[in-house]
Parts: structure tokens; C-alpha cells; sequence
């Protein structure tokens, strides 16, 4: 059936002409033809025109000019030629109907329309076309200024005419245009200059441009110096701010002037969304952490502020359920995000019970593992995440260094959690600076790690009970009439979905996956950890200390009690336990950070007193030299040159014996006090029996003498 205004297509012609009809008149229906840009009326039998729609030579298309428009969008221009255009066909089609579309008296009514409006015949031809051919509406009678000056079309100029708009100021100057040789220029610069880390403006890199091609260079006293080239044969910032833009790609300058994690955290499209990564509950856990916005005070005395807390927090990417959580001063590290995966497995029940806050199971029925665990790479990059996987089935996935948005939703719980925080907790921070005269927030803090810890609780709890805006219902979810909070979505996941929750029987279990490892030494002092001795049963039973001596063993620990260490089997369920020995009693309930300090203090103060060890050994070695020094040149002083070698070592025995003698007598005790008075009398008596050993201690000297002058004169 043929329609008014309706659009159609021959098939059977090579022209494939398209046809609009614009009256129908009982048996008769007329049309224009849409190419041309006069199209006079035809008519045809309605009859003919539905036989070629039946046989498919005449196909009904969509309105090729359907377009909607809005006068605010429009020109002042547009609306005016629209207007004009529009009083002369309102005028023709209403009053002058029948004329227009009889072929006989057509010219009349065109010249009657020409006459009235005061224009020419040919204008009032192709107003009422425009009127036919696009749609038999106002709007069809809009100007194409869009398809005006070739727009996206680059011309290629081959005239020195000046094109373009004339220069409002220097009008004498016409400037120059832009050839293609000119936009490589424009492109070396803008990827030379413009596209660097030091982020240069483009009044810099426009500048760089003159620099580099249209400047003069000249030395002025020794300085290398620029003459730019006149206004007329330069590019202006105008043009090549222009041609920045036809060139610009946005995603290349925020990678290249910025970084690429710039533009994924903050420009890219975001097409998905990470509920379509899961299906069901358990599928992925997002962890993080975040420096709490408030001040706390000691538990053990509220006059000491202890800083602000760490809050680490597990969350359902499905669900949206809090499913575990650490608030303490650890962190962030591996210790606090160990802390919050224990919490993740815990009864809920019982751990609030701890802080006084009753609830029911189905509030925060969360005590399990999930399949994939996404997490930053700084905790999850080491430690027991092999431990994780291996023993425990449980997937890491670590996000890009600086990309917070991979963990969007854990990050958006922060930012409500720290805003309803700043509304509440005195001692809260309320904005980043502080200006001069305001008050100090930190002296504002009223709660303990305690207290802040049951607010976070308070906190989750509401969360799960909170209808989530946005979340992606899907049908089944609409159908069974579901709201959307991460309580009723975690139930509705376990039943509906697949999900991959896991249940830990034995937390203890978890807790050996969790604690850090390290590298242990078998000596025979003991198993040797970080400079401290341990001692195991096992090890004294199977003798390692004799078999396995400098053998390396791996280990699990506590940083936050290092007093006992756990050797791992490889089941990932039993361990052996070590205890300090007694030569490391001293560091009995201390934690890591404090061995490695005592440990670092020590090998600062060695190095203190390297400067003072080296001058030491400086100064004797000089002093032992200056000893040397002096005996050679005694020995070249007193010893005759003309002795032969034979000579020189001959009689070292008897040498010796002499020497020996008479250091005896330099080395001898006297037990007797000659400065007391009370034995002047008893030494008197005895002078001559001491002069005994003297004697005969001369006559010894003078046999060996005379025994070594004798082997002499027997030599010679």
C-alpha cells in the first residue's frame, strides 16, 4: 500500500533511483524523484506503483533526510534562510497546490511565487524541490552549511593565492599557506617537542617551530642567537594550532606527555564493568587498604595519640559483601593484608562477639576463600602467595602498579567508609592543608584502636544491609523481585550461581599459608635465622645438626614474635616447631623490626670506628717501618761489607746461646724492693753472693767468645 511522504527504491534499474511521494489523489499518487537539484513532479497510477511494490521492483527505505533538529542548535543564519524559504512554499503548497503538480501550468505558479517574493524563477524551482525531496517539512528547507568549505577534506594547494579568511591586522601581509610540506613540519614538532614527559605548552612548541625553520641564526658576542623570519612568510600560531588539532590523538599525548597509567586510571573508556567478570559468590575478592582519615589515641593512656590507622578491607566483587577486614597499625604490607585474609575465614559472630557487638549469621555470613584474589603488587608479589596457590587453590591476580581503578570497588567502599568518618569521629581530617590559624584536628582525637574498630564493624554491617545504586540486576534478579544489597545478593549468588566459595576447617592452616617466609641455616650452633639460633626437636632426633651442616631449610614466621619458627611440611598442613635457643635468650619476645635494629645498629657502629681502625693501622705500619728503616741502617753502619755469605750465617747456634745468656740477664726477676729501707742491711750482706752469678756469668761469655774466635781462625 502506498503512503504520503513515504521513500522508495527501484531494484530494476541501473540507477537504483529513489522516489518520495508527496500527494495522493484518489487513483493518481505523485512524486519527485531524490537526486537532481530541480525535481519536477510525476505522476503515476496508484495501481502501477503497488504492482511494482508487490513484485518487489519498488522497495519501501528508510527516509534517507530524517533528521531531528532544534532551533537552539541552529544559526541565526539557518533560521533566517529557513524562513524565507519556508514563507514561499507555505505560500505555493497551500494555495497554489493543484497548479504545482499539473506539468501545464506549472511555470505559472512558479512565476506568480517569483513575482510576489520579489526573486527569480530558478530559486523558487529549487526552494520547492528542497521542500519534495527531503521530507515535505520546515526543517527540509535548512541550508547545508555543514557540507560548506570541504569539510574533513584536505585541499591540495597548488596556487601561491592566499586562501582563507584575510587577516583582521596586518593586512598587507598575507601570510603563507599550508602545504603539505609545512604540516610535516608541524608534525616533526609537535612529536619532537610537544609530546615529552616535561610537558611543554604548544606556545612552546609553536615557538620551537620558528626555531627550527623559519629563523635566522647569528652569534652575538660568542651567543647563539635567532632572527625570526617576517609575519609573511611564517606560519601563524593560528594555522598551526589548526592543524595541532586535525593531528591531535589524545590517547598518544597523555601516554607520551604524561605515562600510560595515567591514561588508564583516568581517561580510558570504561566499557565493562566487574560484576560481568564473576558468576556467583566467591568468584573474586578485591583486597586493599587505606590510611584511615582520623587520629587515635592509646588504649593504655588516651593523653597519646598514636596516629592514624590502617584499614584493610576484602570485598565480594558479585555480592558486594564485606567479607573481611583488619583495622590496626600494620601496614601497609604484607602483615595487614595477612591479618584481613585470616579475618576473611573467621565466624563473623565470633569475631564481634570479641568487641561486643551481637549479630546474627545471616548479617555477615562471610567465612570462606574465594577463587581469585585481586590485589596490589607490593604485598601479593612475595611472601606466601605461593602458598596461597599451591596449597590452597587460590588464584593472585595483581594489579598494575598505581591502577586503583583495576580495584574499583573496594577503593569506591573506602571513600564512602573515610567521608562518613570525617562527618562523625572527632579527630578526623578535614581537608589536606591546614591554613595558618586553623585549628589542629590531632588534638581533636577521642577514640582508641579499640573503639575505631567497632565503628568500622558498625559500619560493614550497615554495608551489607545497603541497597547498592547501580548494580547490574539482571533478569532473574528482577523476576524474583530482588533488592539489591550484598546480604540478599550473596544469598540469592550461592543458590542461583556457580560461585567458588571454599570453607577452611582448620584456620590454623590458613594461618602457616599466610605467615612470610625465609631462608634458615643448619650449623652446628643451631638452625640460624636472621642472626639468631633456634632448636627443633626433629633436628636433634634425626642428627641434622652433624648431616645437614650449612644446609638451607625453608621456613615460616611471625615478624610480630620471633620466638619460635615453623619448618613446613611439604603437605602444607603439618609443621615442626623451633624454639630460640638459649645464646639468643636476649631478643626472648621481641619482634623483627627490632632484631634487624639492634642488627643495624651494630654494623653502624663498626663502621663508626672503621676510620679510627684504619688510622691505627696506619700509624703502626708507619712506625714499623720507621723501626726497619733504622735497623738497616745500623746493620750498613756497623757490619763490614767484605764478609762473605758463608761468613754471615756461619755460628747463628752459638750466636743464639749468647744472645740468649744475655737476655736472661736482662730478663731476670728481683724480687727485692731496693727502695726499702728495711733490707739495706740483708742486701749488704749478701753484695758478694750475688756476685757469684755475675762471675760466672763472665766466664761463660769469655769461652764462648773465645770458642767462637777459634772457629773463626779455623774458617779463615
Amino acid at each position: 500500500m502506498i503512503f504520503y511522504n513515504q521513500v522508495y527504491q527501484y531494484t530494476d534499474k541501473e540507477e537504483k533511483n529513489r522516489i518520495r511521494v508527496i500527494e495522493i489523489d484518489s487513483d493518481v499518487t505523485y512524486f519527485v524523484e531524490l537526486h537532481g537539484v530541480t525535481s519536477m513532479p510525476k505522476r503515476a497510477t496508484t495501481m502501477e506503483l503497488e504492482a511494482e511494490i508487490q513484485s518487489d521492483i519498488l522497495l519501501h527505505i528508510p527516509d534517507p533526510f530524517a533528521k531531528n533538529y532544534s532551533d537552539k542548535d541552529l544559526t541565526e543564519k539557518q533560521i533566517q534562510k529557513r524562513d524565507e524559504d519556508w514563507s514561499i512554499v507555505s505560500e505555493g503548497w497551500a494555495n497554489l497546490k493543484d497548479e504545482l503538480l499539473n506539468k501545464k501550468v506549472r511555470d505559472q505558479a512558479f512565476n506568480k511565487l517569483a513575482y510576489r517574493y520579489n526573486t527569480s524563477k530558478i530559486k523558487v524551482k529549487r526552494v520547492l524541490t528542497r521542500f519534495w525531496q527531503r521530507g515535505l517539512n520546515k526543517n527540509a528547507l535548512l541550508p547545508d552549511y555543514m557540507y560548506s568549505g570541504g569539510k574533513g577534506k584536505e585541499r591540495n594547494l597548488t596556487t601561491d593565492a592566499k586562501v582563507g579568511r584575510p587577516r583582521k591586522y596586518l593586512s598587507l601581509e598575507n601570510g603563507i599557506n599550508i602545504t603539505a610540506e609545512i604540516k610535516k613540519q608541524f608534525k616533526y614538532v609537535i612529536n619532537k617537542y610537544y609530546r615529552k614527559k616535561e610537558q611543554p605548552s604548544l606556545t612552546d612548541t609553536y615557538n620551537y617551530l620558528l626555531r627550527e625553520f623559519y629563523a635566522d641564526k647569528y652569534y652575538e658576542y660568542n651567543v647563539l642567537k635567532y632572527n625570526v623570519w617576517d609575519a609573511s612568510r611564517i606560519p601563524t600560531y593560528d594555522q598551526f594550532y589548526y592543524w595541532f588539532k586535525k593531528f591531535e590523538d589524545p590517547q598518544l599525548d597523555i601516554q607520551l606527555r604524561h605515562s600510560s597509567k595515567e591514561f588508564e586510571l583516568k581517561h580510558r573508556p570504561l566499557l565493562s564493568n566487574s560484576t560481568l567478570e564473576t558468576d556467583g559468590p566467591g568468584t573474586r575478592f578485591q583486597i586493599d587498604a587505606t590510611i584511615a582519615d582520623v587520629y587515635l589515641i592509646s588504649s593504655f593512656d588516651r593523653s597519646l595519640i598514636i596516629g592514624r590507622p590502617i584499614v584493610y578491607g576484602v570485598i565480594d566483587v558479585y555480592s558486594r559483601m564485606i567479607t573481611g577486614i583488619y583495622v590496626g597499625l600494620e601496614g601497609p604490607s604484607w602483615l595487614g593484608a595477612m591479618m584481613a585474609l585470616d579475618n576473611m575465614v573467621m565466624n563473623k559472630v565470633e569475631f564481634c562477639n570479641k568487641y561486643d557487638i551481637p549479630i546474627k549469621e545471616s548479617e555477615w555470613p562471610a567465612n570462606h576463600l574465594p577463587e581469585i584474589i585481586i590485589a596490589d603488587r607490593g604485598e601479593f608479589e612475595g611472601y606466601s602467595v605461593e602458598n596461597l596457590i599451591n596449597n590452597l587453590n587460590v588464584k593472585i591476580e595483581n594489579t598494575s602498579p598505581y591502577r586503583g581503578d583495576l580495584k574499583g570497588i573496594i577503593e569506591r567502599y573506602f571513600r564512602t567508609m573515610n567521608g562518613k568518618i570525617k562527618r562523625m569521629a572527632p579527630g578526623a581530617i578535614q581537608k589536606e592543608y591546614r591554613e595558618r590559624g586553623d585549628d589542629d584536628y590531632r588534638h581533636d582525637a577521642t577514640l582508641n584502636l579499640i573503639e575505631f574498630t567497632r565503628i568500622i564493624i558498625r559500619l560493614v554491617i550497615e554495608h551489607n544491609k545497603k541497597i547498592i545504586d547501580n548494580y547490574p540486576l539482571e533478569t532473574e534478579m528482577i523476576s524474583d523481585r530482588l533488592k539489591a544489597t550484598p546480604s540478599n545478593l550473596w544469598y540469592w549468588g550461592i543458590e542461583n550461581k556457580k560461585g567458588r566459595l571454599q570453607t577452611v576447617t582448620n584456620q590454623s592452616v590458613l594461618r602457616l599459608n599466610l605467615l612470610p617466609k625465609g631462608n634458615a641455616k643448619i650449623t652446628r650452633e643451631g638452625i640460624k635465622f636472621k642472626g639468631l639460633s633456634y632448636g627443633a626437636e626433629r633436628a636433634l632426633n634425626e642428627q641434622w645438626y652433624l648431616k645437614y651442616r650449612k644446609k638451607s631449610i625453608e621456613i615460616v614466621y611471625d615478624p610480630r614474635n620471633m620466638d619460635q619458627l615453623y619448618i613446613p611440611h611439604t603437605d602444607g598442613y603439618n609443621f615442626d616447631t623451633c624454639y630460640l635457643l638459649d645464646t639468643s635468650e636476649q631478643f626472648n619476645g621481641t619482634f623483627f623490626e627490632e632484631i634487624q635494629f639492634f642488627q643495624e645498629l651494630r654494623e653502624e657502629l663498626k663502621k663508626e670506628e672503621t676510620i679510627n681502625q684504619v688510622e691505627n693501622t696506619i700509624n703502626s705500619d708507619a712506625e714499623i717501618e720507621a723501626i726497619i728503616n733504622k735497623a738497616v741502617a745500623d746493620k750498613e753502619s756497623t757490619v763490614p761489607n767484605n764478609l762473605s755469605k758463608s761468613e754471615t750465617i756461619k755460628n747463628i747456634r752459638v750466636n743464639r746461646q749468647a744472645e740468649k745468656n744475655m737476655n736472661r740477664n736482662n730478663e731476670k726477676f728481683d724480687l727485692v724492693d731496693k727502695v726499702n729501707e728495711q733490707v739495706v742491711e740483708f742486701t749488704s750482706k749478701t753484695s758478694k753472693s750475688e756476685a757469684l752469678p755475675q762471675k760466672s756469668n763472665s766466664r761463660l761469655m769469655e769461652k764462648l767468645k773465645k770458642k767462637r774466635d777459634e772457629e773463626f781462625e779455623k774458617g779463615n
